[in-house]
């Protein structure tokens, strides 16, 4: 039987299988190839002679990785490209300028690279073939204000919004309707030109419309949406006025809309998604069977507070302990998606580090549990960590040292919890994303 030492090592090795299934070089290659002058997308067939330039463009965190693969697969039929990625997230390419910007909260590099990016678009013609790349991050990487917004508005509705807790989808409702590329807008302006769009997905469900914010896909959502989701979270006096002003606007027909599914031009569109959390948990489901654990998938949706959903994967790996229900020891509990975290103190932490502390102070029990809670882009909100490590012995651990979880998760002080401890999950830029992954391990 496994000491805790062990499965710690074991749960990481998991994680690592997890990141590996989900390599945007590698989704690319196994989604595309050549075949004489067709590209071959999936069963679809796309003749190069038919195209006098092909562009590539996108934004992401791994958008670097992926344009290097297309890069590898059309070489100089690539006639220009830009694309935008986090800051040290970028890779050397030939034919593809690369824009390095600010993420979460989008900067003054990331419009500088949106302009280029729809500068370039903008001379595609019905001859052309605009490829775009498209990842977890893309949204905050891909500003471009619409008039009468500055990005400081855009911050400042970015940082309200990530505060009080708002779901991805919530946060890039407003982000579309306050900007001239998302919401399908990317689409509209590279018309008439054919657009394949391959996709990391970051989000519940893989909609396309609220991937980065959907710039190739059409958006449903509206102006009075975004009032609906501002009166929600009870934001209308913290929102600047502006921008409550833009969507008022926008709801009186006196702004643009985005453009929405019955737009002629999406005719030659085509939404490919090539990567998702679900190869990610398979990947770490296959990795824990080589290694002599029953698994079970749980979820690739799991989605709500963090801490709360800590305490029901809690509750499940006590259950594994006490009745071997769902599955009997040695068992390994996966699940993907993302949850959030609502600030109500001032420390330091992210969704994962949070997730870890959480299911640690539930572990009142006799037996062998080891909890890693990871962001498959190596980042758990504004920390170096992609997560952290908890297991059995935690508690003890940090009554040893003087420290109390409650107080330290009381604060969202995660990170120097597990910093203290030295059980921060750190594994740098992975150069993918497609939300997060859970490994549990119950002996």
């Amino acid at each position: 039987m496994n000491d805790i030492k062990a499965m710690r090592q074991d749960a990481i090795e998991i994680f690592k299988a997890g990141l590996n299934a989900v390599r945007p070089d590698r989704a690319i290659i196994n989604h595309c190839r050549i075949d004489g002058n067709y590209l071959i997308v999936g069963e679809n067939q796309y003749n190069l002679n038919q195209y006098t330039r092909i562009f590539v463009v996108g934004a992401g965190k791994a958008a670097a990785i992926m344009a290097k693969a297309i890069e590898q697969l059309l070489g100089n039929r690539i006639h220009q490209g830009s694309i935008i990625v986090k800051y040290n997230h970028t890779l050397k390419l030939n034919r593809i300028r690369v824009h390095q910007a600010g993420h979460p909260v989008p900067d003054k590099n990331g419009v500088a690279g949106t302009k280029d990016i729809l500068r370039l678009i903008r001379k595609a013609s019905s001859n052309d073939l605009v490829i775009c790349l498209i990842s977890g991050g893309g949204s905050a990487l891909m500003p471009f204000p619409v008039k009468g917004i500055s990005l400081t508005d855009k911050k400042t509705a970015t940082n309200i919004l990530l505060e009080c807790g708002a779901r991805i989808h919530e946060i890039n409702t407003l982000r579309k309707h306050l900007s001239g590329i998302k919401g399908g807008q990317l689409a509209r302006a590279a018309a008439p030109a054919t657009i394949l769009t391959f996709i990391l997905s970051d989000v519940i469900g893989d909609d396309l419309q609220v991937i980065a914010s959907g710039p190739t896909a059409p958006d449903p959502t509206t102006f009075a949406d975004c009032l609906d989701i501002i009166n929600f979270y009870g934001l209308m006096k913290r929102m600047p006025s502006n921008i409550i002003h833009h969507f008022k606007l926008g709801m009186k027909s006196k702004q643009f809309e985005t453009p929405k599914p019955k737009d002629s031009f999406f005719k030659n569109v085509y939404n490919f998604i090539i990567a998702s959390n679900r190869e990610a948990i398979y990947g770490a489901q296959s990795c824990a069977k080589k290694l002599g654990y029953n698994s079970l998938i749980l979820s690739s949706m799991i989605e709500g507070e963090s801490r709360e959903v800590a305490r029901i994967h809690s509750a499940i790996a006590k259950e594994v302990i006490k009745s071997a229900n769902p599955i009997p020891p040695p068992a390994c509990l996966i699940s993907g998606g993302e949850t959030t975290v609502t600030l109500i103190g001032s420390g330091k932490g992210g969704r994962n580090q949070e997730f870890a502390l959480a299911a640690a102070t539930e572990l009142d029990i006799e037996g062998k549990i080891v909890i890693l809670s990871g962001g498959t882009d190596g980042t758990d909100g504004p920390t170096d960590a992609a997560g952290a490590i908890s297991d059995t012995t935690t508690i003890l651990r940090a009554k040893i040292e003087q420290m109390d979880p409650k107080e330290y998760l009381k604060n969202n002080n995660s990170y120097h919890f597990f910093k203290r401890l030295n059980d921060l999950l750190i594994t740098g830029p992975t150069q993918t994303n497609v939300m997060d992954l859970r490994i549990i391990l119950v002996q």
